[in-house]
Order: structure tokens, then sequence, then C-alpha cells
């Protein structure tokens, strides 16, 4: 079945989702501070900008006869909501040419209206063409109508697209995982921390066999020590006296007081340059690379002035801050935060969000970033629920880690000369509040479909609406493009220059070893990636980049075009290079015939894959590693 001729007119030539400059000024209203005065012009970017390079896209794994006669232009619409539309709008366009009927102009839509009309064409009932063209009316209607049925009462229309997308990486995981153990064992680690529980409650997938987890050894939770009270929020400490930090009444131009004060300035100067060297900023800095990073960019923004935040109480609050990130932990310290926080510094600038956001929402962007490790344990959010921590019972498993950054944020915020928000309005501190919790929860990688099919599913809406603009002016999609860029900005060391990638993976792989260590110890099973005797890094980074880093960044990319295409070409290289590191896998062992293979491998996974309503569904046998 194919589109009517139609179709390429309807859905056009556009290859971005793209955002009206505007929107900040319209929504200072809401957050009691304006933004710039350019936020006043009108500017909109046109969505016929050509792409500048032709890419291997990660969605073109999947495309589908539905998804080939979605195409939009260059791109591919697969977020099942813009399929809808656009199908709704082949229907309409269809009904037009068979019955000559005058479109109407008084739909409401702004899509709409500017989407052209096709002209009615000459179709005689009866005739073949027009059989034709009525059958795929109504084979169009009828699959709009069986998706409209599958929404819940309690569902948005992204997570639609939320649960394909699951099922479309389930099914590509599957067959990574039937490669080798470390496919397996890449597999686990991308389900199990990139996938909410919630999800995978619904769609049962890479099910363990009963026979293998019979053979599991049982968990012993460790619990932290005697019975404590959890009325006091954990991990906050004295209030600290800053006598480190700077002294006398002069404020250090960086935020700190260091002997490389001079070659600190030359590394800040550079702070808006994506892929800033953040491990010579922390030398430099005296260890100090987060308050560094965090008053050169709220200064550069001039936020101190416009939020009438006094620079000390800022750097009070910086230090102490800092303070309560765990220097020991190998990746999860104040270094990683910086490092956010730089990223999140520099996406804010990118031309295509331009005086879209309000200082209130850029300085909670940047807010959040600061404090959305604190007092990270080095331990990953499973671990503190099998170990049934205090931490885990107080949040009710539910983004354990992230909860408590929030907790020990603004609670910190709370020690004497600390409170950079006391002269905001009681209306600009809630908003404020509100906003640095909905992104730093959205830090929690198992949200990341959910982010991720809510941003391809607003780009993909907009294209096939034909307006091309993303009007910013509610606060849910707003919030949702700023919970995407910090998310992104999580997510960016696999895009940042190789030197620095890769002294990032290895600091991550540390903390995971260390974790697995104290797992083995325990005798609980060590997670996946966590084992130091059988992990394969080079492995790991092609998959966590071809199956999480790459679709994410692919679609901010798309938001913001062309803004990103040079952080998705690094990317793309950083990929080759650790896909040529991979050594080569010795050749499978032959299998002898009439054996039972469940039987003779113990240690093997069976996965379920569940795939689209209508496909049906197929096991596929994957290698799994001890512990798993």
């Amino acid at each position: 079945m194919h589109r009517s001729e139609s179709q390429s007119e309807r859905l056009g030539a556009g290859s971005g989702g793209f955002i009206t400059k505007s929107s900040a000024s319209e929504h200072s209203m809401a957050t009691g501070v304006g933004a710039s005065s350019s936020s006043t012009l009108p500017r909109t970017l046109s969505t016929s900008v050509l792409r500048i390079k032709n890419r291997s896209s990660f969605w073109e794994k999947f495309w589908d006869e539905r998804t080939r006669r979605d195409a939009h232009g260059e791109d591919l619409i697969v977020t099942p909501f813009a399929q809808v539309l656009a199908s709704l709008r082949s229907v309409r366009n269809n009904f037009l040419c068979l019955t000559n009927v005058p479109a109407s102009k008084s739909r409401r839509s702004s899509g709409a209206a500017t989407a052209p009309t096709p002209q009615p064409k000459n179709y005689n009932p009866g005739d073949e063409a027009y059989m034709k063209l009525a059958l795929e009316t109504v084979e169009e209607l009828d699959w709009c109508l069986d998706q409209l049925e599958t929404i819940q009462t309690h569902r948005s229309v992204s997570d639609m697209a939320s649960l394909k997308f699951k099922r479309m990486l389930n099914k590509e995981l599957s067959h990574f995982s039937e490669s080798s153990k470390s496919g397996n064992q890449i597999s686990e680690y991308i389900c199990s921390t990139f996938l909410d529980k919630q999800q995978e409650l619904d769609l049962p997938s890479l099910q363990v066999d009963e026979n293998t987890e019979r053979t599991k050894k049982k968990e012993k939770p460790r619990h932290g020590g005697p019975a404590t009270t959890m009325s006091h929020i954990s991990g906050v400490k004295r209030t600290l006296t800053h006598t480190n930090s700077f002294t006398g009444e002069r404020v250090p131009r960086y935020g700190v007081e260091t002997p490389h004060e001079e070659e600190l300035g030359k590394c800040l100067a550079e702070l808006d340059r994506w892929g800033v060297d953040i491990f010579r900023i922390g030398d430099l800095s005296g260890g100090r690379p987060l308050t560094a990073v965090a008053f050169s960019a709220f200064s550069s923004r001039e936020l101190l002035t416009t939020l009438q935040i006094p620079a000390r109480t800022f750097l009070a609050f910086a230090v102490t801050l800092e303070e309560h990130y765990i220097r020991d932990n190998p990746f999860h310290n104040s270094l990683h935060a910086a490092d956010v926080t730089q990223s999140t510094h520099v996406l804010l600038n990118t031309p295509a969000l331009d005086a879209v956001f309000t200082p209130i929402e850029i300085c909670a962007a940047l807010f959040a970033a600061c404090v959305h490790d604190v007092d990270h344990p080095g331990l990953t959010n499973q671990f503190l629920v099998n170990s049934s921590s205090e931490l885990a019972l107080m949040y009710n498993d539910e983004s354990v880690l992230e909860n408590h950054h929030l907790a020990v944020a603004f609670k910190l915020l709370q020690n004497d000369g600390c409170d950079i928000f006391v002269n905001l309005h009681k209306k600009q501190r809630q908003t404020l509040r509100k906003m640095v919790i909905d992104m730093v929860l959205s830090t929690d990688m198992s949200k990341h479909m959910s982010l991720l099919a809510d941003l391809k599913t607003m780009v993909e809406t907009k294209k096939v609406a034909g307006s091309g603009v993303l009007l910013l002016d509610n606060y849910t999609d707003r919030i949702q493009v700023l919970e995407n860029l910090v998310h992104c900005a999580d997510l960016s060391n696999p895009t940042k220059p190789l030197p620095l990638y890769k002294r990032w993976v290895a600091l991550l792989m540390e903390e995971f070893f260390q974790q697995g260590d104290r797992e083995r110890e325990h005798g609980m099973d060590i997670s996946p990636m966590c084992d130091r005797h059988n992990a394969t890094i080079e492995k790991s980074q092609v998959g966590f980049i071809d199956y999480i880093v790459h679709p994410l960044w692919e679609t901010w990319a798309d938001l913001v075009h062309p803004d990103a295409q040079d952080i998705l070409d690094t990317l793309e290289e950083n990929r080759d290079y650790y896909q040529s590191m991979i050594p080569p896998s010795p050749p499978p062992a032959p299998i002898q015939a009439h054996s039972n293979v469940d039987e003779d491998r113990p240690d093997q996974i069976r996965f379920q894959v569940t795939l689209e309503e209508g496909e049906g569904s197929e096991e596929c046998e994957g290698e799994g590693d001890g512990g798993m």
C-alpha cells in the first residue's frame, strides 16, 4: 500500500524541529523575571534547512512499511502519535480527492493552516484508481482507530512512543546478546540501567529463564548498621566555615583562591566551548572545579545581578555543595558535576535556543546540573534497592539517588549564608524549585526511554503538523526541553574529544568495578558491567553509543538543527575508535547434533522479546555471565 501522491506535498521537506524565539518573553510573566530584550523579536527558524551531511540514523534500523510511508522528507516518522497525525491528514486529503468537497479553511490547527491542500483530481466512482484510493483511505483510518484504541486513560501519547522504542531496543539487544557472553552482559546492563521498572512490568522482556534463576545465589541484603531514624537528611555535614575557599573582603576572580589564577582564567575563557578540558580546570582550581565553573557560568550570564544573588553567598553555597560531593568516588564526584554544568551551559547557548528561556529557567537548569549528583555514594540505584539501604527505604525504591541529591541540595540552601535565592519572590522560588526537581529527577537513567520518547514525539508532531515551529508556551513543553538538555549533558562524555572521553570511561568503569567488588564481598549477584574480571569495555561503549547515546543526541540535533552537527560528528568518530579497539572474537565452538542447549549450558539466559502489536513475539537465546 502506498500513500496518495499528495503525501509528499503534505509532509513537506523540513528536516528539524525548531523553536520560536519569542517564547521567553511570553513566558516571563509566569516566572516573574523578564527575558533579554532580544527575546521580544518573534524570530523563527525555517524548516527548509537541509542537512549538512547524510548520517546513519539509529531509527533506520527499524524501518517498517508504515515508517517508510510516513517518511518526512529526509527524516523518518517513528513515533506512533506523529504517525497517527500523518495518517489522519492523508485520510483528509484522500477524502477531498474522492468527494471534491471544498476544503474547509476554518480549522484551528496552526500547523494545518500552513500545510498545502492538494488540488482535487478527477476520480470517477468505480474506476480502478478511485477504488484503490478508497481502499487505502479505509486502511489508513482503520490503522488510526487501532492505535487510538490502545491509548489508556492514564497514559500520555508519548507513552505510545516509549513502549514502541522499548520494543525496538529489546529486539536489537536480543540479537546483540546472541553474539557472545559479553554481548549478553552489555544487553543486560543497558536494560537494567536505562529501562524503568514500570515499563518492564508492562512489557515483560529479557526475562531470565526459570531454570537459570534457580541456579543464582540468593542476595544477602547489606543493611547499613544499626537502625537509625530517617527524620533527617543523611549526608548533610556540619556547616562549613569556608576558610579554604576565600579569605578577606576580596572575592576571587574565578571563585577559588589558587596560585594558578592566570592559567585557570585561560581555561575558563573557553567555558563556552564544547569539550573544554575539565580535568585541567580541576587541577588549576585546587580541586574545586565545580565552584570555579559554576561561578564563571553564573557570572558570565549576569545571573548574579539579574537574580540579586550576592557573590559571597553564591560562593559560600558553591563551596559547601562541592564539599558534599564525595571525593573518593572515581566518577560521581564534583569533577563530573562541573563537567555536566559546563555542558549544560554550552547547550543553553545553542543558537536555536537563543532568548527562548528566562533567567529563572536558565538559573534552574544550571543549578540542577550543579547539584544533580551531590552526595552520590558511588553505587547504583539498583544496588541501594537490592541491599535494602536506608535511602531506598526512605524513597520507596523510586529514583532513590536523585531524590537524595535534591534533598541534600535544598537542605544546604538552609545553611547560614548559603541561600542564593534569598532575594527571589515566593512565586519565583516555587517555580525554580519545581523546575530543579523535575530536571534532577530526569537524570535517573531508568527514565531515559520516556525522555527520549517525549522529545521525539514533540519533534515529529511539529514536523507532521506542517508548522515546523515549536512554540514553547506552556510549562510542560518548556520543562520537557530543559529536562532533555540536562539529560544530554549528563550523557555527554562520548561526545567529547577522545582523550577526555577515554578518561571518563576509565573512571566510570573503576567505579563500577568497586561496586562489583562490594557485591562479591557480600555474596550479592554482581551487577552487569561491574565484574572487573570479565567486563568488555570497548564493546560496552559501542553498545552504549549505538543504543542509548546516539539516539538521544540525534533527536536533540533534530530539535536544534543544525547546531549539534559537530557534536554528532565527534560522537560517531569516538564510536568508530572503540569499535576498532574491540578484540577479535574466538570462533564459536561447534554445537553437537541433538544436544539439549538448555541442559548442556546452565549459564544460558533465555530472552523473551515482545514486538509490535500484531507482529507476534520471538524467542532469542543468549549466553549469560555468572552473576547476571
